[in-house]
């Protein structure tokens, strides 16, 4: 198994093999955190203006998504983990758009199979990819807003690599914590927290908390991030 690390946009744009788009603050851990809160279906995608037509075409739809990390305007939550409501959540198709995470699946284009990845599943997205033994397999760092280096996809990518070659990250729990210092401090800023709310990084760093992966089916008109367990 040829493993390679790739970063950003451009890095995802290059992806291929197996891919996992790591977007760990906070776009694929919301994920699985709106799936364990009962979503029926995620729809990832990278343009605002698909993301509000397919809320007019569909009003029951829930809009989540994020630019410069503040809510979009008009949409039903922001990015965040800690403060998207389960009750609104449960049974429904959620539209979920954001500056890296989905645009990175959006250009991910010579992939063979997409996984999102995040701290929150890690070691189910190394189970799933043991399983299927491939090739190639592509850990893309998607970063701030796809343009700049993230310390914790960084780290994510670190692991998933430490856990695919039979030789896992011992200290993974302390260097997530270890974020909060360098890479989440936003997260800590009293004025950043009605867009980075302290309980975001609480949820984002609770490491191997699911044990689900998250896949990306291409076959539809969108993209579809369809929940997938792991034995």
């Amino acid at each position: 198994m040829n493993i390679q690390t790739l970063h950003l946009i451009q890095g995802a744009g290059q992806a291929q093999g197996l891919t996992v788009i790591i977007d760990v603050f906070r776009a694929f851990s919301l994920e699985c955190y709106l799936y364990d809160m009962g979503a029926a279906a995620i729809l990832p995608v990278g343009d605002l203006d698909v993301a509000r037509r397919l809320k007019a075409e569909h009003p029951d739809y829930v809009l989540i998504g994020e630019r410069g990390g503040k809510k979009c305007e008009g949409f039903d939550f922001g990015n965040s983990p800690s403060t998207v409501d389960p009750a609104r959540i449960a049974g429904k198709t959620i539209v979920h758009t954001t500056s890296a995470g989905t645009q990175g699946v959006q250009n991910a284009v010579r992939a063979q199979k997409i996984l999102t990845g995040s701290l929150v599943n890690a070691r189910a997205v190394a189970r799933y990819i043991l399983a299927e033994n491939p090739a190639q397999v592509s850990l893309v760092c998607m970063g701030n807003s796809g343009v700049r280096p993230a310390k914790e996809d960084e780290l994510c990518a670190a692991y998933l690599e430490s856990l695919l070659t039979g030789k896992p990250m011992q200290d993974i729990r302390a260097r997530a914590q270890a974020l909060r210092l360098d890479g989440g401090a936003h997260f800590f800023d009293p004025a950043l927290q009605d867009v980075f709310p302290q309980a975001d990084f609480d949820c984002c760093t609770q490491v191997d908390r699911f044990d689900f992966v998250i896949e990306i089916d291409t076959r539809g008109p969108v993209l579809s991030a369809v929940k997938r367990r792991v034995s």
